[in-house]
């Protein structure tokens, strides 16, 4: 029978009504982005950055758009770590220029911040309009890097551009309604973009597959996704030109943002919006610190401890003790993690003890307001959390 971790199960273990969402449309390979030919649009709205901008990967898109006849306009203000104030001028760029579409090229702060510019265009929109007669633009997310996973998500994080304060937007309008996984648009990533994006991937993967809204069929994306990624992310970081591992990675980070949309994510991921927030540091270098501390902590609980043996045992360690497959699938991460040149503490990636210490108190109550530790599958305190983060010290 199954523990009863959640409201979605009986004690019997049979599971009352839930969803399992499998939007948006995945269009994925080399010349993905050729899709587009078949779409008549009128006109276009391109959400992306100026690193995008001046690497020249909006050139395949825009010809394609032009072939096409389809107008388009650029918003390029796109920043890392989505702010509120990029966001309301990306919702007067799109009031102006009414596209039919909507297009995210870029990290996952660009995808970010189209959803949350059409999050609260509709919003505007049904304040003053009938929902039957309001036509939302379509979204289609373009990733060029293989980690956030937020082209199949209805998830947005958007930074308080005077709090500094990081707001989780969730809505249904967010999810895209295409993405399209063309691995040419990954190339240009640097190794220590691919290693932290890819940590990123393994986090969610790991996360979903071990909070307490994990499901069935979330369990068989998380657990593909994490063979992606122990099976070609440290060659994509030793050459990133590998068209064919580039691709496997864009799957694997696909699948993951699949698996945690239709569960959850847990600390590891409070604990890193908070760090991200306060310090400004990389979102999946941050995940890639705390990710085996976490798991450390998970493995006092019953339930995660089984959940992380099942990953072990799927990865080939064959250990018959639920303590020591959970401890070899934690060894391996860490090893993965010096390989990628991952910081392994929170001062190997720059901070200081003091300004740790001194910000402990808000950084271990804004992760536990976060959405994301609701999901974890041993419920913290305060203290736990604090002590999480002085053992990365």
């Amino acid at each position: 029978m199954y523990r009863q971790i959640n409201n979605n199960r009986t004690k019997e273990g049979i599971s009352n009504m839930r969803e399992f969402n499998v939007k948006p449309t995945i269009l994925y390979g080399i010349n993905a982005l050729d899709s587009i030919r078949e779409k008549h649009y009128k006109k276009a709205c391109i959400v992306t950055d100026q690193t995008i901008l001046k690497l020249g990967l909006l050139e395949p898109l825009t010809q394609v758009l032009k072939d096409n006849g389809t107008l388009y306009e650029i918003f390029d203000e796109v920043v890392p770590d989505t702010t509120s104030a990029v966001v309301e001028k990306g919702l007067l760029h799109i009031i102006h220029s009414k596209p039919d579409v909507v297009f995210a090229i870029g990290g996952g702060s660009s995808i970010d911040t189209a959803k949350a510019v059409i999050y609260y265009f509709q919003q505007l929109k049904e304040t003053f309009m009938s929902k039957d007669v309001i036509i939302k633009p379509e979204l289609v997310a373009i990733p060029t890097t293989a980690g956030t996973g937020s082209e199949v998500t209805e998830y947005a994080v958007v930074t308080d551009s005077k709090t500094g304060v990081k707001i989780p937007l969730t809505s249904k309008v967010m999810l895209p309604d295409q993405a399209i996984l063309d691995p040419r648009f990954t190339v240009s990533a640097p190794n220590f973009i691919t290693a932290d994006t890819g940590l990123d991937t393994l986090t969610h993967a790991l996360e979903a597959y071990v909070s307490k809204e994990a499901n069935d069929f979330s369990d068989s994306y998380a657990l593909k996704a994490i063979t992606l990624i122990y099976e070609h992310l440290v060659p994509s970081f030793k050459d990133g030109s590998d068209l064919f591992r580039r691709e496997k990675l864009q799957i694997a980070s696909t699948m993951a943002g699949i698996a945690f949309n239709n569960s959850a994510l847990g600390i590891t991921h409070s604990l890193a919006h908070a760090i991200g927030s306060r310090f400004h540091l990389a979102h999946g270098k941050c995940n890639a610190i705390l990710m085996p501390t976490v798991m450390e902590f998970n493995m006092g609980d019953d339930y995660a401890r089984k959940r992380y043996s099942e990953i072990a045992k799927h990865l080939g360690f064959h250990f018959e003790d639920d303590q020591v497959s959970s401890i070899a699938l934690m060894e391996s991460v860490k090893l993965l993690r010096k390989k990628l040149e991952v910081p392994s503490s929170l001062l190997e990636a720059g901070l200081t003890r003091n300004e740790v210490i001194d910000s402990l108190d808000d950084l271990t109550a804004t992760a536990m307001k976060d959405f994301c530790t609701k999901g974890n599958p041993r419920t913290p305190n305060e203290r736990d959390l604090r002590g999480i983060l002085l053992s990365l010290l």
